[in-house]
């Protein structure tokens, strides 16, 4: 296809501001699919943990062929990437295959953190932005407050040329309409998207690039086959590449390995057609390959030339992962062993490029870093659902040391309640070592943001919702590392250990309902160390779970009386590893999330209170 019909974009917004919903719409208003071709919501969304949980977690690449009103065809690559701060690596890395952007943003909610990071990225790597003010249709939505807001974020971000004249859609994703003008909003909420696919044409550059070049791949994502192994997609920068060639790829040290590869295929709806060759400017898929890596380049033998690699962020976000040598292990995973981790380690390592992985202080365990809890969270509960059995450690932040100094990582966070609850939530965000920024009251709600240590991130969601009865909403992206602060309180509550190995009683959990919260449910097994439940004092204690009543002659006159007990409370893999301490353990099987003491009899803890410093409780730090 010639170069001046293919168009490239990247859709980048803060979390749930719509860009998947949008996605679908243009699929299915470009009138390439046939009416019932593409069902559900979300299509983009192929991952069961995207599915379940809303978001998008992973980025993804689709082609739409676009006829406009004059008869001209195009071919439309669009990236699709999460919104969640966790996962921008993902983001950074996929904007090196678009030309420009589509920035989303909610026509009520506004520019949020993650909107600041990803048009800071975008900005950074030359696109143009189209602007999307999307939702327009919600009763409470300001398109011209947060069209002013968008051009604010421009000037703050240096992009004067860019906010002197960006184009601006409004929409809504949902019911499938957009228009360039505000006094073109449908009463009745029905219309099209094609002003949208009319911006993307007329504003987002043709690539520019010599075709007559030596050939230039460069790899951003790498996907995987079971039938024909791994999958390098890319976009071509320079050249033309051709099926059946011999190419030499360029890792990001300057190493060359010659290959050859046995299919090409580019974008073509929600899969992939084979091609024998692909234009300069578009986005490909290398089957064949023998060894390929995130950032590598596809050169030509004769002329070989790298691309400058993808850099990411670094990590601001440490776990130790270690093998579960719990009462229970092997009894619900396939892989259990340290072996199994690090083959399972080494191969997210291949795909996820913003995390890190080095050894701890065993053969049995290892240290993984990451963007934050989520994308940490993400590769546990994946790993979970493979047939892994591990457990992990409290997260820490990792620290850096300069000039003397001692610095740890601060996110931006965004803060939006209820004004009646304003006294609890900004009580709460002080013990955190919050500083207020920003304060906007819009209606019944406050919106406030507020500088804030990462490790003052951890267990605060939980508590946050409690303290405004669950209607807080929280955002939060990685801002900078400045000097620490003071020590941050930890948890209030001391927990409840279980002294025995077996099933846990109704009778058990009764004597026990005045002594605090429980998390296990008669019928359970539990083991001696096992956490099963939050102590109502800040201090732990043992109790046994599994106490039968004794059986005894003598009849009592409440013995037909039927005891009602409360109901256990159950926490997500997320809110378990903001639970734990120092001391304790998330402890990761195929069927059962449990909290464990790291040392299971009491003796043991004891004695590594007093002789042996836990050693979570030291910081990773980066010098």
């Amino acid at each position: 296809m010639p170069g001046q019909q293919i168009r490239n974009i990247a859709i980048i917004a803060h979390v749930d501001h719509g860009k998947t919903t949008l996605v679908d719409q243009l699929l299915r208003q470009s009138g390439q699919f046939r009416q019932g071709e593409l069902k559900g919501e979300c299509i983009l969304d192929s991952n069961p943990l995207e599915r379940e949980r809303g978001i998008t977690i992973l980025a993804k690449n689709c082609a739409i062929r676009y006829t406009d009103r004059n008869g001209d065809e195009y071919h439309i690559n669009i990236v699709d990437t999460p919104g969640h701060a966790d996962f921008s690596g993902e983001v950074e890395r996929v904007l090196k295959m678009a030309d420009g952007v589509l920035l989303l943003v909610d026509a009520a909610e506004g520019v949020m953190p993650q909107t600041r990071y990803v048009l800071s990225k975008a900005l950074g790597n030359g696109l143009r932005p189209i602007v999307v003010i999307n939702k327009i249709d919600r009763p409470d939505a300001r398109p011209q407050v947060i069209h002013n807001q968008v051009f604010d974020l421009l000037i703050e971000l240096d992009a004067e040329h860019h906010a002197e004249d960006f184009p601006v859609i409004y929409a809504s994703g949902r019911n499938g309409w957009a228009v360039d003008d505000l006094a073109k909003v449908p009463p009745d909420n029905k219309g099209d998207i094609h002003v949208l696919f009319d911006a993307i044409i007329k504003h987002i550059p043709v690539p520019n690039f010599d075709a007559n070049a030596p050939l230039q791949v460069l790899i951003t994502t790498l996907d995987y086959s079971d039938y024909v192994g791994r999958i390098g997609i890319g976009r071509v920068f320079a050249g033309t590449l051709r099926s059946g060639k011999p190419i030499v790829t360029i890792d990001r040290h300057g190493n060359q390995f010659p290959q050859k590869f046995s299919q090409l295929f580019r974008f073509d709806g929600l899969g992939r057609q084979e091609v024998d060759h692909v234009d300069v400017g578009d986005i490909c898929a290398v089957v064949g390959l023998e060894r390929v890596e995130i950032g590598d380049t596809l050169a030509d033998p004769e002329n070989p030339k790298a691309l400058p690699p993808v850099n990411v962020d670094e990590p601001t976000l440490h776990m130790i992962f270690r093998i579960n040598d719990g009462p229970f292990a092997g009894r619900d995973g396939k892989y259990v062993t340290s072996r199994h981790l690090r083959e399972r380690l080494e191969k997210e390592l291949q795909s996820n490029v913003a995390l890190q992985v080095s050894g701890g202080e065993g053969a049995e365990e290892f240290d993984v870093a990451g963007r934050g809890l989520m994308h940490l969270g993400i590769l546990l509960e994946n790993m979970r659902r493979e047939g892994y059995e591990l457990t992990v450690g409290k997260p820490m932040v990792i620290y850096h040391k300069e000039g003397g100094k001692l610095l740890e990582p601060y996110e931006l966070l965004v803060l939006d309640v209820p004004t009646d609850y304003l006294g609890s939530a900004m009580q709460l965000m002080g013990d955190r070592r919050g500083e207020m920024v920003k304060m906007e009251t819009v209606g019944p709600r406050t919106i406030m943001q507020f500088s804030i240590p990462a490790r003052g991130l951890i267990g605060l969601r939980g508590r946050m919702l409690t303290a405004t009865k669950g209607e807080a909403i929280m955002h939060h992206r990685y801002e900078k590392y400045a000097q620490a602060r003071e020590q941050i309180p930890g948890r209030a509550n001391g927990v409840m250990i279980a002294t025995d190995t077996g099933q846990v009683t109704p009778y058990a959990i009764d004597q026990l309902a005045d002594r605090g919260v429980m998390f296990v449910e008669p019928g359970e097994q539990v083991y001696g160390g096992q956490i099963v439940g939050e102590h109502c004092k800040d201090n732990d204690i043992t109790i046994n779970i599994v106490k039968m009543k004794r059986l005894t002659n003598v009849r009592s006159s409440t013995k037909e009386a039927t005891v009602v007990l409360k109901a256990p409370r159950r926490m997500t893999l997320e809110a378990a590893l903001e639970y734990i301490e120092d001391d304790e353990l998330v402890e990761l099987t195929p069927e059962s999330i449990r909290l464990r003491k790291r040392h299971l009899t009491d003796n043991a803890r004891r004695r590594a209170a007093r002789f042996s410093p836990d050693r979570n409780q030291a910081a990773r730090q980066n010098d």
